[in-house]
């Protein structure tokens, strides 16, 4: 990425019509760019911080482009920490076009994707991990996902990282002190203090690593395979979740011939639901495909809704899914089976459903039944329940929790957590001193690439790089 400290500009709104329309433009030009566009009572130069004008904009040719309102913004307390002014147009894309094509003109240079941002970061106004919660802000697809986003863009992820780090640090400096200064550092039951320290370390980057997994679920939304016999009411399932016909229902048996897959909500929670098609032994060719990608749906899911027909008893095929779920490779994956059709007559029963569950090997934190009626929507509550159960441990709710958002970042805690664990050990074997230091360094640069504080500039430029334009 170009780090040069030109002035830039982008559009900063969506592409698309729309009322209003944003060029942005960022950098020590920014003010006598605009300017040699801009004409209104007073030039924008003369202008305090953070106040607007309305006038018009021209080319150099002297053709009016616009009637616009120009916000000026003067460094160091700007989005970028530079100068920053603001054109708000129509918000055509040909007249967006042409107004940043004359701002082009004027001296500008087309900004990077991410580049507005990256000057924040560069100018020491946000860290790393608030940079890239402007991401996980803007691409939110959930109350949820937002709320941990925007906790994360108002440092509260730097927080904990700064205050883990010094503690390591000042242990690390403790240490080199008193192999430099023994007469007035001491050592002496060194590894008692230092294993206190750790653990509390380690259980604080625990508790981030499942806040980690969490995350993952509520920026992606939980993958969720509905799966079982044909004709059971997967699809009667996909369409309550969705509240919306959207999966054709029939009385034929096989109707579903392909995965089907959809986005929901779910108490605040986002499915991606994945209907598919009913798993039996059959000779037709086209089920045999439906059936293989049925359980390769099944292979990806990070819940498993396993829909069984109430009115009729469990059959061998049912338990036979189960077992081979189990000792599949995702045996692991959280499996809720739906008792349907529970507004008729029923033969099965919950704790029926819960012992075949026990005898395929599910605990009660990985396989849980209940009652549900495609046809009225009893039961939907109790799923919606059961889910933030088997995935949030009740926490869900606290829209305080910190959640970690990006993948990069459980990296870096989980080397930490290893470097960590290597300093207990030594100090369990009774290793010198100054071997900790090395781990407790490893440690403290691990968690510094959640903040950019020890991040390669490689790394860097291709994080920002992901960023959309204008941002």
């Amino acid at each position: 990425m170009i780090q040069e400290k030109d002035t830039i500009c982008a559009i900063a709104t969506a592409v698309g019509s729309a009322g209003i329309g944003t060029v942005r433009l960022s950098g020590p030009e920014a003010v006598a760019i605009a300017d040699r566009l801009f004409s209104g009572k007073k030039r924008l130069s003369e202008m305090n911080t953070y106040t607007a004008a309305y006038g018009q904009l021209a080319d150099e040719e002297g053709r009016v482009l616009d009637e616009v309102i120009a916000l000026v913004m003067l460094a160091p307390h700007t989005y970028t920490t530079e100068d920053v002014v603001e054109l708000s147009c129509h918000g055509g894309p040909l007249v967006l076009r042409r107004v940043l094509e004359a701002a082009v003109r004027a001296g500008a240079r087309m900004a990077e994707p991410g580049e507005f941002t990256r000057r924040a970061y560069l100018g020491g106004r946000i860290d790393l991990s608030e940079a890239e919660a402007v991401m996980d802000v803007i691409s939110a697809e959930n109350d949820r996902a937002l709320s941990a986003s925007l906790n994360q863009l108002k440092g509260s992820l730097r927080k904990e990282v700064t205050e883990l780090r010094e503690k390591l640090l000042y242990e690390t400096a403790y240490i080199e002190s008193a192999l430099d200064d023994p007469e007035n550092y001491s050592l002496d039951d060194f590894g008692g203090r230092i294993s206190l320290v750790l653990d509390d370390s380690r259980q604080r980057i625990s508790k981030m690593l499942r806040e980690a997994d969490e995350g993952r679920l509520l920026r992606g939304g939980i993958r969720t395979a509905i799966i079982g016999r044909p004709n059971a009411g997967k699809s009667s399932i996909l369409n309550l979740l969705l509240g919306e016909e959207r999966a054709i229902v029939t009385d034929i048996a096989g109707t579903t011939r392909d995965t089907l897959e959809e986005k929901t909500m779910l108490g605040g929670i986002q499915l991606v639901l994945i209907d598919t098609a009913g798993i039996r032994e059959t000779e037709d060719a086209v089920e045999q495909i439906g059936v293989k990608r049925a359980m390769a749906a099944v292979d990806t899911a990070d819940l498993i809704l396993l829909v069984v027909d109430a009115a009729e008893p469990l059959s061998e095929e049912d338990a036979s899914l189960l077992k081979e779920i189990r000792e599949g490779g995702q045996g692991e994956t959280p499996v809720l089976v739906l008792l349907n059709k529970n507004d008729l007559t029923t033969v099965i029963s919950v704790a029926d459903a819960k012992s075949l569950l026990e005898k395929t090997g599910y605990s009660a934190e990985e396989g849980m039944a209940l009652e549900i009626s495609a046809a009225t929507g009893e039961g939907k509550a109790e799923l919606e329940r059961a889910v933030h159960e088997l995935f949030f441990s009740g926490r869900i709710e606290d829209s305080q929790e910190r959640y970690i958002l990006n993948a990069r970042h459980k990296e870096a805690l989980e080397t930490a957590a290893e470097a960590l664990s290597r300093v207990s050990e030594s100090v369990d074997a009774g290793v010198g001193e100054d071997f900790y230091t090395i781990d407790l360094l490893a440690a403290y640069e691990a968690l510094g690439r959640i903040t950019g504080e020890t991040l390669e500039d490689d790394l860097a430029d291709k994080i920002f790089a992901e960023f959309c334009m204008g941002k």
